[in-house]
């Protein structure tokens, strides 16, 4: 089964972009900016399933819902939108041809784009 956009993820994207909880990075830092697995289980221990959803743009139903495999796309590190996600998940999307996952990050990015325009 495919992976579909993770509508209530895209949303709390949208929110803490308006509300400034972002960091405008370059998508080369992703590997050092995303969660790593101790974090992610972490996060996961503290605030459970429905939290953690937020922060993954695809969901995939070919695991159950409270795995990790199930959840595809991060974008953030559990506190901060980071543009370098935002691109990483908008490249993953178009290789893997989910277009709702690749027009919402091409959203997200313009979104996260205009902030750093103003911060010139």
């Amino acid at each position: 089964m495919p992976v579909k956009l993770n509508a209530m993820a895209f949303d709390h994207a949208k929110k803490l972009t308006e509300e400034g909880r972002i960091v405008l990075d370059d998508r080369d830092e992703w590997s050092e900016h995303r969660p790593s697995a101790a974090d992610e289980n972490a996060y996961l221990e503290e605030h459970g399933f429905n939290e953690y959803a937020r922060w993954y743009l695809g969901i995939g139903d070919e695991m159950g819902e409270e795995t990790k495999g199930r959840y595809k796309f991060p974008y953030g590190d559990f506190e901060r939108v980071h543009r370098c996600g935002v691109l990483a998940a908008e490249v993953r999307a178009g290789q893997q041809k989910y277009a709702d996952i690749q027009n919402a990050t091409a959203h997200l990015h313009g979104l996260l784009d205009g902030r750093q325009a103003g911060n010139r």
